[in-house]
């Protein structure tokens, strides 16, 4: 493994450590009466705490240094004075232990007492600390100008994402994502369970990949010997309960679909979907329309949530347009009663990519998606889809070739799909095999034949209605998030790069000890001096030692500093 220079050091100050008896790493439990927060709630003078968290600064200064510490409730101030800490003659734990050994990212106990500052500023006197965790990495280090300025943010998404605990130490604000996203989940449950409806849990591995149209990740079952699918959808599990006898059940499921990768998909993600008897679309619709204004008030206090150039409201009730007339109004172009050949050559003649293997339900959906989807950014139901479109919804009861399914739009995406759900086995039956024509003209999202599934529904389906929402885009929109990668703590990546190792001659380790003896940047004319490097060598080695990203030369008003990168 190669090392870098700060973190060759960390280890040796380890070592140190080590020899001194201290176990950096200890295994007792350490008690914590107070946090950060409950500090600053119940601030009363002179009272006593022991916090525990990670040290993110310090400002050393003789005998005495202000610090700050953070938890998992924010940041507060720490004085560490020597005589407070030490107050007989030995003064190592002072002097060698927070001033040299300890480092920023280091997590530590401290007891102590609460003060003011003289200019305002609840503080934590300590009167000890413990070292539970020595960092042996070094954190990135943002800090802010005068300007209110961030230099050396931790921002590069690509390292954000494959480092998230990193993220989250340094970039405090993204936790509230996540915090958000519990409290939707939260809501949600909350909304389904007072309603009177049951959680469950279906396969993640199945034998046929149902529910959905969708490419599937296969894998194989040794024991049984036979190929498996991770879940695209759970929706065909769920109905079989509801033929068991349940009245509403609801899942919240990981699903897993081998397609592409962008800002709004990701192969892994969060759907929520429930079903319910002796219920239609209708009902359904007004169901969702209450359910997501709840959330909205639940996650972020009011009906409203901004997305990006857009003010979104979620409060009841939503317009209702149906496919047909919404391709009609943006495109002038009737769906009723066209043949798959129409289509095609309606699709090809605005410039829409299409291809032999696409179906009448495909190129519409195609049509809208292009054409249509983003023309819608408030909350709406989009409703009655072709029945090319829907194998598993009824028909409709009205309209000759629908089907009683809607799709909720939100700046231009969906997040909800709904049906009256087809409980007739000899209809399905059909839908399936049509979906299995497609498959042979070589659509791979086509859906199989689940032939227990259609000898579930032959035992008998009361009407049903069944929802599924995305969870991940849902809380996309109630953060403000553009990316699906910033609501996913661990997104899926490609494979890291292997970093290339450097060899640093001597003249590089003397620059790179300077700038480790010190906690901020320094003026380079400064490094420059107490390195005694010629000009030829001094060149050369902060040459290649900015090239390999170790150290920084940046420029703030008239000052230019080299700091550790």
């Amino acid at each position: 493994m190669q090392l870098s220079e700060q973190e060759i050091i960390r280890r040796e100050k380890l070592n140190k450590l080590t020899e001194m008896g201290i176990n950096a790493f200890p295994a007792d439990e350490y008690t914590i009466t107070d946090t950060t927060e409950s500090i600053k709630q119940d601030f009363s003078e002179n009272k006593q705490v022991k916090i525990a968290g990670r040290l993110m600064s310090r400002r050393i200064q003789g005998k005495a240094s202000f610090a700050e510490l953070q938890d998992s409730k924010g940041k507060i101030q720490v004085y560490f004075n020597r005589d407070e800490i030490c107050p007989g003659d030995d003064k190592e734990l002072y002097n060698e232990v927070y001033k040299h050994l300890l480092d920023i990212g280091d997590i530590i106990g401290i007891e102590g007492e609460l003060f003011t500052t003289q200019v305002g500023e609840k503080t934590v006197l300590v009167k000890n600390f413990t070292l539970l965790t020595k960092a042996l990495r070094p954190l990135p280090q943002p800090r802010t100008d005068e300007n209110g300025v961030v230099h050396d943010g931790f921002t590069d998404p690509e390292l954000r994402y494959r480092q998230r605990y990193v993220d989250l130490t340094v970039n405090p604000q993204v936790k509230e994502i996540f915090v958000k996203r519990t409290k939707l989940f939260n809501a949600m449950r909350t909304f389904f369970n007072d309603a009177g409806y049951f959680e469950v849990e279906t396969p993640i591995l199945q034998s046929i990949p149902g529910g959905a149209a969708a490419k599937p990740f296969i894998t194989h079952h040794n024991a049984l010997d036979i190929p498996l699918y991770l879940r695209i959808a759970n929706e065909l599990y769920l109905k079989r309960l509801i033929v068991g006898g349940f009245d509403g059940v609801y899942e919240f499921s990981k699903n897993f679909r081998n397609e592409g990768m962008d800002r709004t998909h990701n192969p892994e993600f969060t759907a929520m979907e429930i079903y319910v008897a002796y219920k239609d679309y209708n009902w359904m619709m007004d169901f969702t329309e209450k359910l997501l204004e709840f959330c909205a008030i639940q996650v972020n206090g009011a009906t409203t949530a901004t997305f990006g150039e857009h003010q979104v409201d979620f409060k009841a009730p939503y317009p209702r347009v149906s496919m047909t007339e919404a391709i009609l109004k943006f495109t002038g172009f009737d769906i009723t009663g066209k043949t798959e050949k129409e289509l095609y050559d309606f699709a090809k003649s605005i410039g829409i990519e299409v291809n032999e293997t696409m179906g009448k339900g495909k190129l519409i959906d195609e049509i809208f998606g292009e054409k249509c989807e983003g023309n819608f950014i408030q909350p709406t139901f989009i409703t009655d889809y072709p029945v090319e479109m829907s194998p598993l919804t009824k028909k409709h009861r009205s309209k000759e070739g629908l089907t009683e399914r809607f799709e909720l739009m939100v700046c231009g995406k969906e997040i909800a799909n709904a049906y009256s759900e087809l409980n007739d086995p000899i209809d399905q039956r059909e839908r399936f095999e049509s979906q299995m024509a497609l498959s042979e003209r070589g659509d791979d999202e086509a859906m199989f034949i689940d032939q227990d599934f259609l000898r579930a529904l032959e035992y008998g389906m009361p009407p049903t209605s069944g929802l599924g929402i995305g969870m991940d885009r849902l809380i996309m929109f109630l953060t403000n998030n553009a990316s699906i990668q910033e609501v996913l703590f661990f997104p899926q990546m490609r494979p890291e790069k292997a970093v290339p190792q450097i060899e640093l001659g001597e003249d590089e380790k003397v620059i790179l000890e300077i700038l480790n003896s010190q906690e901020e940047a320094m003026a380079l004319s400064e490094v420059k001096e107490r390195s005694k490097l010629s000009g030829k060598k001094w060149d050369k080695a902060s040459k290649t030692l900015t090239k390999n990203n170790l150290v920084k030369v940046e420029k703030i008003d008239e000052n230019v500093l080299m700091k550790l990168a």
